[in-house]
């Protein structure tokens, strides 16, 4: 280094541009004389002098780029942050360099440091570090407690400079313990030693010797410690801020991407092969969205990876420019559609076209030994690349299909990894996995592979500490690090779960090639290791000082689903992770690449059944619908070779049903309804039809063991010849062998003999466990058995770990067990568990493959012999998982959603009636057979209450065999009370219980509730209209004589209140100034003579409108008497009230649970930190608390909903008809009171619609009514409006307003428009599918929903056919009004 300094002495620096603009400039000087010593580095006006450093390995090298005449080559701006990073060494203070994120502040600080010749300490934050990872770590060796001091205490004694970086993801309490280092240059140390400043310090040695300051435990501190922080500004990036004393301690600088100019410069220099009309373009687009407008929220492009993008347009000029960006940039994967629409417009505003590159028609490899020893030449078409690669001489072949989508997809990573580290994003099951396995077959390399989960820890990702068999504390290197140091390729699986504070620490591996190890190892890229023996040090010196090279061959590949955006969780793809690696997107297959792709993995024939499933899979994966979209990726490639093989086992099989498989796959029958109702349409649009339901054959004889072979219904298993060590882990289980659990049986054996994985999902108490251990009994084969609960963790699922005579030991858990002996593994209540926790088992079940806690490896039948320290998976090894339904009221974690896709998926049922009567009579043989029936069938309607949502409760099986029991042994106890022993439970909601009551008393069953069912609210009478012409003018609006007896009146203009007249208030005439409704029937005038009023009749029959309604608008002020009118709208709907709220609060009390907080002093022992235990640590512990807020700066926000309610005339017109008016208002009561107490999690507000407005407010978003005054003065707003408002039709316009103006809102990720209307559209010309765009104008954000609530000559039903699935209903029984919303509500929101 110093040699490049002295070469560079006395010159200025000039730089070109080429194009037309040239300039120079004067940049750095370096001058030295005869001595080193007087060595001195000059920057603008502002001088140092070098000294030469005790530990040159220290120094960071190569971060300044060289001329070839050894002059320093640095752009303007990075001499300007030089140049004050000298200024405010030569004061002596710490320097905090704060910017977007990227790896430029890091570089721009190593640069100083190589400079000015400077060693350096770097400490990568995040969420994990601690005060010992700052100060100083115990460590055992020869069984006593060793201090080791680390980054910033290494610095401050040696004179070094300690980089801090990330410190927006620490802790806030964490970086507060260097304050006094910071201000005083003072700390006291866990050794009992006191670091004091060098001024103190030199006063004291004055007076006493140095050995007496080194018995009384004084460190000096270095002048030359300085700290150099770097982070983000948390204001825009999501991070920690910075505690105000600690900031107080630093002087900032903000650094920001350089000049337009310098960034083109630069990139012509790395690839000057490039036309620089690419370069031109590139740049641009690149700077454009860094400065775009903070309102459109587009993530910073990474103008580091700029310099990856032109190095693979220089390697092959046939690439698209879209293409570079694409992998630079994925907006199409990550960016909202408004968001991508802005970057296509500036894209082709750039003339960017967007065209994918030339296809590739064949990828091919082999070993370059000759030219460049160690790399892989791939051939693609009549591209070369020259790979690093790796030794295996045989690679394993794979299961890739070679589809031009696919080939197209691979070259495309090919030409990415060789510049880079790349991450492969996909939705679950498209063949991320497959195609990495071919990447690596072409390299001939072998992979490290890691899944990432969301509690893995910083540490996690490098080292792991452990003890020696002497009792030492050590560490064992991570599957990362191994692949670093062996040249391998680094799988790292699940990339969107890792925490993005614990992704931080990958950003120096992956920009620098350098890797700051927790045992004090330092791993340096090929390239400044080589610098390092060029100065005279040796590798063994290197290997001493724990300096160690990296392997040039050491690539990461990273698997991760796309984000979600919309979807109400954070973008994981920030800003700082954009910025790591170059990402390929792999798009789902198209029906005819799947066809092609299925057929050759089944055998070269497509089964039978398969080419619906192929379309009904297109139709999900191109809907609008954001229910079928959301639907898709159930339906993925994955999962279609799964049905496939089936359909190819078993073709004849009666259980091979393609409708009930589908059932299976995606759970229907747990669905919400709506999404349920849209995915039976697909189903049925693609000709896919339900099987009519067959009475189940008898039982009897479909289970036979004989031969040594065990037949389940036309399905064989071989039993073979288990040892007694085996037979002694087979469960046994009292089981009836009704008809639907046998055929259940035979289903889950077929799925067993092709090789699946199973996952059996049910209600409480319909047999899960049963079937699973009657099925491994009859089987013959051994279970291990693991219960999950909130508690468990990733190291607790695979290993136990012990303290035995001071040394930490593993003990294999159930699953290791199973994967070695070739055991069953039944993994029971997968729900209750966190989804980080258990998402490790799916690396197990798609590849066979994962990493244990200890350092062993997982690997597939037959890779043992090559991967070291691995356990072979066992050939006859399975894993059964069973779970809960998804979804209220047992709100466990959604398994099914997380992994279901690798597994064979099985919806475990309550039995059909004669099954369960079957059982029944098992359990009681003395219950007369009447008594099964009736509870049957009681028990059957309530299932059914609760599968629609009007239960809280899902009634089982295990209850009525509950109540079989006990009437079998005491046959003389009252029904009713044994009843009792299942719905006590429900005595304190009377809402629930009532209903219960009437179910159990239609079929026979006494009501055993002492008090009274609620009278039900009377009907109204039902009226009719009769259309007539009177031939009648009209004379002038008024109000007319009020007939004290209430008689119905006909025509003429002289009574208020009556029907088909002119000029009074009333209902069916023309000419009244506003509608009054006497509770008789109506006659009803046409159109055409309704219109034909004289103006001026109109204009005055408008101001006497208006002049009434102004006087109602006074009246509306709730007194106590009104409490009695509310209540007929507030009773009717008690019960939806009240489920509504149940959900609500299960939801929020699920939301509330506290959270595992690691790293603290007092709490349950954590396993996972047993030998920080051993070196005396006091933070060993976790406990459970409330969220950390600055964690993840995220605040969780609430759902949106806009109900738009119809108060147009013909509501109030046609409500003595059919009611309508008074059910919607009910309605509008049900949503007030439901959502009372929860405005946190739901904001909603209410507008109206009519022909005077479509967006007439009557709940303010964020300001709901508090009380029933307020409630009952909103309903009577509407009714008023209604009552007194002019004719029209505003509903398409309502629609598309509320859909466009709740997507624009920025607070919410999730929201509804819920438009409720009376299907008078074709009289105003207004036709169905405006009302389908309209409510579409807010997707995917907002969904938009209608409901119909009254219809004339079956338009509504017309219109319900023209709209989209699941988004439109027809409500003719408006009693079901209410519980329509519930269901919208809990599907969509809740």
């Amino acid at each position: 280094m110093l040699a490049n300094l002295q070469r560079g002495s006395g010159h200025l620096l000039r730089h070109s541009l080429q194009g037309g603009r040239f300039w120079r400039r004067q940049w750095a000087s370096t001058a030295s004389a005869k001595d080193s010593q007087d060595d001195s580095l000059t920057i603008g006006d502002v001088s140092v002098r070098l000294t030469k450093p005790k530990h040159p390995q220290l120094v960071p090298q190569q971060y300044v780029n060289y001329a070839p005449d050894g002059t320093l080559q640095l752009t303007q701006s990075a001499l300007h942050h030089l140049r004050w990073m000298l200024q405010k060494d030569a004061l002596r203070q710490d320097m905090f360099l704060l910017g977007p994120p990227g790896p430029l502040r890091r570089q721009l600080a190593m640069q100083f440091l190589e400079l000015t010749q400077r060693e350096v300490e770097y400490v990568a934050l995040s969420r994990d570090t601690t005060e010992s990872d700052l100060k100083q770590r115990r460590e055992i060796h020869n069984r006593e407690a060793v201090y080791h001091d680390q980054g910033a205490v290494r610095a401050a004694l040696n004179g070094r400079v300690l980089v801090l970086d990330g410190v927006e993801h620490a802790e806030r309490n964490v970086l507060p313990i260097l304050n006094n280092l910071l201000e005083n240059r003072e700390m006291h140390l866990e050794s009992g030693k006191f670091l004091m400043a060098p001024e103190r310090y030199d006063k004291l040695l004055e007076k006493h010797t140095r050995q007496q300051l080194d018995e009384w435990g004084l460190l000096r501190v270095s002048e030359q410690f300085r700290v150099v922080a770097l982070g983000l500004p948390t204001h825009k990036y999501k991070g920690t801020p910075l505690d105000p004393p600690l900031r107080s301690r630093f002087q900032s600088r903000n650094v920001t991407s350089y000049a337009y100019g310098e960034l083109f410069e630069e990139l012509h220099q790395q690839a000057p092969l490039v036309p620089k009309e690419q370069l031109k373009q590139l740049l641009t687009f690149a700077l454009t969205l860094q400065q775009a407008d903070s309102v459109l929220q587009l993530p910073d492009f990474p103008l580091h990876n700029l310099r990856l993008a032109v190095k693979m347009l220089e390697t092959n000029p046939l690439l698209s420019l879209h293409d570079v960006i694409s992998r630079t940039y994925p907006y199409q994967a990550m960016l909202k559609v408004d968001q991508r629409k802005r970057v296509e417009e500036l894209l082709k505003k750039l003339e960017i076209q967007l065209i994918p590159s030339q296809s590739i028609k064949s990828i091919t490899s082999s070993s370059n030994s000759t030219e460049n020893p160690g790399s892989i030449l791939l051939q693609l078409d009549g591209l070369k690349l020259n790979v690093p690669g790796g030794k295996i001489s045989a690679p394993v072949a794979t299961d890739f299909v070679d589809l031009p989508h696919q080939r197209q997809a691979l070259a495309s990573l090919l030409q990415a990894y060789a510049v880079g580290d790349v991450c492969l994003l996909g939705e679950k099951g498209v063949g991320k996995l497959a195609l990495t396995k071919e990447l690596l077959r072409l390299l001939q390399q072998t992979s490290e592979p890691m899944m990432l989960y969301e509690d893995m820890t910083s540490r996690d990702l490098v080292q792991q500490r452990i003890t020696s068999p002497q009792g030492d504390t050590i560490w064992r290197d991570s599957p990362l690090v191994r692949a670093a140091k062996t040249g391998s390729v680094a799988v790292l699986n699940g990339l969107h779960r890792l925490h993005k504070s614990t992704a931080s620490v990958l950003q120096r591996l992956i920009h620098d090639r350098e890797l700051q190890l927790c045992d004090g190892t330092t791993l340096l890229s090929a390239s400044r290791y080589q610098a390092l023996i060029q100065q005279g040090l040796t590798a063994d010196q290197l290997t001493q000082m724990g300096f160690l090279p990296m392997h040039e061959s050491f690539r990461i590949v990273a698997l991760a689903e796309p984000p979600r955006p919309g979807s109400g969780q954070p973008n994981w793809l920030t800003p700082e992770l954009l910025s790591l690696f170059l990402y390929q997107e792999l798009r789902p297959l198209r029906q005819s690449e799947e066809q092609e792709l299925l057929t050759q993995l089944c055998g070269g024939a497509l089964p039978a059944g398969m080419e619906p499933l192929l379309e009904l899979a297109q139709l999900l994966r191109t809907s609008q619908d954001p229910l079928l979209q959301g639907l898709a990726g159930t339906l993925s490639t994955r999962q279609l070779l799964k049905l496939a093989r089936r359909l190819a086992a078993y073709p004849n099989s009666e259980l091979s049903d393609v409708h009930e498989m589908l059932q299976n796959t995606f759970l229907a029958r747990f669905m919400p309804a709506l999404s349920r109702s849209a995915l039976e349409q697909a189903i049925h649009q693609v000709g896919i039809q339900a099987r009519p339901e067959k009475r189940l054959k008898s039982s009897k004889d479909q289970i036979e063991i004989k031969d040594n072979s065990l037949r389940i219904g036309s399905t064989s298993w071989p039993l073979g010849s288990p040892s007694q060590a085996q037979l002694s882990k087979v469960p046994s289980t009292l089981f009836y062998e009704m008809p639907q659990h046998v055929q259940l049986l035979e289903r889950l054996l077929q799925d067993y003999l092709i090789g699946e994985h199973l996952l059996l999902v049910g209600n409480q108490g319909v047999g899960k466990n049963k079937l699973v251990d009657r099925l491994l009994e009859l089987m013959q084969r051994p279970r291990e058995y693991i219960q999950l609960h909130r508690d468990t963790t990733v190291h607790s699922l695979t290993l136990q770990a012990t303290l035995k005579d001071g040394q930490v030991s593993y003990e294999d858990s159930a699953l290791v067990q199973a994967v070695r002996s070739g055991h069953v593994l039944v993994v029971d209540e997968a729900d209750k568990a966190p989804v980080n926790v258990t998402c490790i088992l799916r690396t197990l079940v798609e590849s066979g493959e994962m990493v244990l806690a200890d350092g062993r490896r997982i690997v597939p039948p037959g890779a043992g012999g090559r991967v070291p320290n691995s356990i072979e998976t066992h050939p006859d090894f399975r894993l059964i998982v069973l779970a809960n339904r998804p979804g209220f009221p047992f709100l466990g974690n959604d398994f099914f959603a997380a992994l279901g896709d690798v597994f064979s998926c099985h919806a475990i049922s309550n039995p059909d009636p004669d099954s369960e009567i079957y059982l029944l009579q098992q359990y009681g043989p003395k219950v007369p057979i009447k008594t099964l029936r009736t509870l049957v069938n009681a028990f059957g309607e309530l299932r059914t209450l609760a599968d629609e949502g009007m239960l809280n409760y899902p009634y089982s099986t295990r209850e009525v065999v509950s109540i079989v029991k006990h009437l079998e042994r005491y046959p003389d106890e009252n029904m009713s009370e044994v009843v009792g022993n299942v719905l006590d439970f429900d005595r304190y909601q009377p809402e629930a219980l009532q209903q219960v009551n009437q179910v159990l008393a239609k079929h026979g069953i006494e009501s055993y509730a002492e008090e009274e069912i609620q009278a039900i609210r009377k009907q109204k009478v039902l009226q009719a209209s009769v259309k007539r012409h009177s031939g009648l003018g009209v004379s002038g609006p008024k109000f007319g004589k009020l007939d004290p007896k209430n008689e119905p009146h006909v025509g003429g203009n002289t009574w208020a209140g009556g029907s088909g007249g002119r000029d009074t208030a009333g209902l069916g005439g023309k000419g009244g100034p506003f509608r009054l409704d006497k509770g008789h029937k109506v006659h009803q005038l046409s159109d055409e003579e309704k219109a034909d009023v004289p103006e001026e009749i109109k204009k005055a029959a408008r101001e006497m409108n208006r002049k009434a309604f102004e006087e109602k608008l006074k009246e509306i002020k709730m007194s106590a008497h009104d409490h009695k009118v509310y209540a007929q709208f507030s009773e009717p709907n008690r019960k939806q009230v009240q489920q509504l709220k149940a959900v609500l609060e299960a939801m929020q009390t699920k939301s509330k649970e506290r959270l595992w907080q690691k790293y603290q002093t007092h709490g349950d022992l954590d396993d996972t930190r047993l030998v920080e235990g051993i070196t005396g640590e006091k933070n060993i512990y976790r406990r459970r608390a409330e969220a950390n807020p600055w964690a993840d700066h995220v605040q969780e926000k609430p759902n949106r909903l806009k109900l738009v309610v119809d108060v147009s005339g013909s509501m109030y017109r046609f409500n003595g008809y059919d009611g309508r008016l008074d059910r919607q208002l009910e309605a509008v009561v049900m949503v007030m009171e439901a959502f009372e107490g929860f405005e946190k999690k739901i904001v909603y507000d209410v507008i109206g619609h009519s022909g005077e407005g479509w967006e007439i407010p009557f709940v303010t978003a964020g300001s709901p009514p508090k009380n029933d005054k307020e409630r009952f003065e909103a309903i009577r707003m509407m009714h008023a409006h209604s009552q007194f408002c002019w004719s029209g039709d505003s509903t398409v316009k309502a629609a598309r307003e509320a859909c466009s103006t709740l997507g624009a809102e920025q607070d919410y990720d999730n929201a509804i428009v819920v438009v409720l209307s009376d299907a008078n559209l074709s009289r105003y010309g207004i036709a169905p599918k405006d009302l389908a765009v309209a409510l579409k104008r807010g997707e995917p954000k907002v969904k938009g929903y209608v409901i119909f609530i009254g219809s004339l000559e079956e338009e509504a039903d017309e219109i319900n056919a023209s709209m989209p699935a699941g988004q439109s209903f027809v409500c003719m029984d408006l009693t079901k009004l209410p519980h329509i919303l519930q269901q919208i509500f809990t599907s969509s929101l809740l």
